[in-house]
Parts: C-alpha cells; sequence; structure tokens
C-alpha cells in the first residue's frame, strides 16, 4: 500500500508539472499573436537629412515636418504596394549644414536601409551625399539648388526647387530690367548655394546691362560685415545682392542701414524668410528676395495644405510644402511600380509627373532638374513679405 501510494503521489506530481508546463507554453503563443498580425505589414524606411542643430535648423525642421506630414498622410490611406501591407516610417538624421557630416549621414542611411531619400537640405551636403547614394542606387529628391548637383550624371539625384541658374538669372535680369539697378555689389557666403547663385545673378545681372562695382565675401557663421558693407559704401551701388542664409543677411540688413547705405538688400530664398524679418526688424523694410515657386495662395493645394498643416505644427517654414510634395511623389512612384526596391521605381520617378500642393505637374528632366520652375520676387512692406512678381511659372 505505501508503495502504491507513493507511486500515486508521483504520478500526480508529474501530471501537474506537466499541466503547469503546457500553460507556460499558451502565454507566449497569446503574445506572439499580435507581433504575427504587424509581421504582415512591411515597414519602408524614408530616409531624411538637413540641419536640425545650429542656426539652420529652421529651414530644417520646416522641411522635416513637411516629409513627416507627407508620410502621415500616405499611412493614413493604409496603402499596399506589391500585394503587400506597407506602412512608411521616417529616419531622420541631422547633417548640421556640414559637407563631411552630410556624407556621414548619407551613409547612416544606406546602411540602415531605406528605400528613398529626402533632403538633403544644403548644396553643400546634397553634393558629396548624392555619390554615396548613387553608389547604393537610392534615390535622392534634395533642396539642394547648386547645379553642380545635378550635374554630375547620377541617374538617383533629383532636385525639389529651381536651381541656381535658374533662380539667379531671373532675379539678376529682375534686378536691371524692373528695379532699375545699373551699378551692383555683390556678397556671397562662399557655400556651394550662396556663392553659386550669386556667380548666377552676376551673369544674368551684367547680360542685362548692369555694372558689378563690387565683389566681396564671408562666411556662413559670420554676424559682423561692417568693413566689407563699409567697402562697399564708396562704390555708390544702387541695390546690394546677398547670396546665403538669413542668419547672415538679418544682422546685414541692419548694418547696412546703420552705415548709411541707401542701397536696399537684394538676396535668395534662404532670406525669404520670416526668421529675417525677426532678425532685422525695422531694418527689414524694403529688403527683396526671391522664392522658387508660386506664393502658397497660388499653389494648387496651397490654403488646405496650409489650414492642415498649422493645426499640427503652428507656423509653416518655406520649404515645408516641397518636403511635403517630395515625399508623397517619391511614393507615388514606388505605387505606380508596385514596389519599394529602389531599382524598379526609379525610373518611374524619373519619368511620371506628379500633381501636388505646390504644382498641378512636378516633373524632372533627364539631368533631374525640376520642370518648368516658377521663381517669385518678394519685398518687405510694413513688415511682411509681399509679391512684387512672379516669373516662368506654368
Amino acid at each position: 500500500m505505501t508503495v502504491n501510494k507513493t507511486r500515486v503521489f508521483a504520478l500526480a506530481a508529474i501530471t501537474l508539472a506537466l499541466a503547469a508546463c503546457g500553460k507556460k507554453e499558451e502565454a507566449p503563443a497569446a503574445e506572439g499573436a499580435a507581433p504575427a498580425a504587424a509581421a504582415d505589414v512591411q515597414i519602408v524606411k524614408i530616409g531624411f537629412a538637413a540641419p536640425l542643430t545650429g542656426p539652420q535648423a529652421h529651414y530644417g525642421k520646416g522641411y522635416q515636418n513637411g516629409v513627416q506630414m507627407g508620410i502621415d498622410d500616405e499611412n493614413a490611406a493604409n496603402p499596399e504596394i506589391g500585394g503587400k501591407k506597407v506602412k512608411f516610417e521616417l529616419v531622420s538624421e541631422d547633417d548640421q549644414a556640414d559637407p563631411k557630416a552630410g556624407a556621414q549621414v548619407a551613409q547612416k542611411l544606406v546602411d540602415g536601409g531605406v528605400a528613398g531619400v529626402i533632403g538633403h537640405f544644403n548644396s553643400g551636403t546634397s553634393i558629396p551625399a548624392s555619390k554615396i547614394y548613387s553608389d547604393a542606387g537610392i534615390p535622392q529628391i534634395a533642396m539642394a539648388t547648386a547645379p553642380a548637383y545635378t550635374m554630375q550624371g547620377f541617374k538617383t539625384t533629383f532636385r525639389s526647387l529651381t536651381n541656381d541658374t535658374q533662380q539667379g538669372g531671373v532675379v539678376g535680369k529682375f534686378a536691371v530690367e524692373k528695379l532699375g539697378a545699373k551699378k551692383i555689389a555683390i556678397i556671397d557666403d562662399r557655400t556651394a548655394y550662396g556663392q553659386g547663385l550669386a556667380d548666377e545673378f552676376e551673369k544674368a545681372a551684367k547680360a542685362a546691362g548692369g555694372e558689378i562695382v563690387k565683389r566681396e565675401f564671408t562666411n556662413d557663421k559670420a554676424t559682423d560685415f561692417a568693413s566689407i558693407l563699409t567697402a562697399i559704401k564708396g562704390s555708390n551701388p544702387d541695390i546690394v545682392f546677398y547670396g546665403g542664409a538669413d542668419t547672415q543677411s538679418g544682422p546685414m540688413a541692419i548694418q547696412l542701414k546703420r552705415l548709411g547705405l541707401k542701397a536696399p538688400l537684394l538676396s535668395g530664398e534662404m532670406t525669404r524668410t520670416d526668421n529675417f524679418i525677426q532678425l532685422a526688424g525695422k531694418d527689414a523694410e524694403g529688403a527683396i528676395a526671391s522664392l522658387a515657386g508660386v506664393p502658397m495662395e497660388q499653389m494648387p493645394g496651397g490654403k488646405d495644405f496650409e489650414t492642415r498643416y498649422k493645426t499640427k505644427y503652428q507656423e509653416m517654414e518655406i520649404y515645408t510644402p516641397y518636403g511635403y510634395d517630395s515625399t508623397r511623389q517619391l511614393i507615388a512612384a514606388m505605387k505606380k511600380a508596385n514596389s519599394v526596391d529602389p531599382k524598379v521605381y526609379l525610373p518611374v520617378l524619373a519619368k511620371e509627373s506628379y500633381a501636388g500642393v505646390t504644382s498641378s505637374a512636378i516633373a524632372f528632366d533627364e539631368k533631374g532638374d525640376l520642370k518648368d520652375g516658377g521663381i517669385t520676387v518678394y519685398k518687405v512692406v510694413d513688415g511682411k513679405w509681399t509679391v512684387l512678381e512672379t516669373i516662368g511659372a506654368k
């Protein structure tokens, strides 16, 4: 009897132990149900790079917000590509507006398996990064305006704005023929963007009959321009053109007027910002700047986009809608090709026209430059940017 009881107890213990083990094995299966469902959705990474810290962070953050909004709108439609449900995920990198950092983050994005890249913002970072993306076969839609960006022969490089040749040419002619500037002084910040824009402006101004009475340069970190402006003052220019960002043109506008220069400041799109007006204060009055594209109120989807954007992010940077369009155009090419594989959707991106917020027909030429891009010239009147004229838009 003792032996039998012992056997019964032993069998009972084994049975309980097995039952307990069975319960432990059931829990992971239940927990694993959700990941199994999630595994049915393919994550597609979209890379982004721009200055997100430092003096140009306001450009990069506004640009990034547009890209994120584009991704959010796409994901809200529960997209399917190649027979699979997909979810787009933004992978952002801060390139600090520095060429070396730009190359480093480009390699990081490639190694991270992104399917495409929006950015970089600056020409100086976009150009070295473009070689890395090209070698990896990954499409890149950049904000960069320097002609050199798309003149390298890469099939993966595309531009969301008009280039400096287009913009500088329009503004140089405008300065002479519409603003009546015959004697012109030029300053640039020696970046790929600033110097490139100033070079193209100079060519166009000379071709239109203008005289360049002084050409000076600074850097994209400077804030004191007294010696440069003093040298320029003696040449008595009708206008002073600056190729560079608002963090320099703002202080420059103040110092220009304090030195008694009556010539207005003329600049490119990196000056056509609210930040410039905040930096220059009352001395921003009368400044003139060009910007690629048409004014927001004239964009096909401008008003609706601005309303939706401000409910989420409040104030909008000038580059925001271009980041949005670039993102959705990239994804539209994937949908059209029915593939997220860069080598499959790249030819579609290169050839297809996309109806976006900024234009009803966004398309690229054989080099990757934007087709039919207009230029709008603005002037600060009563503390606000006011449209003078839109040129070349279709």
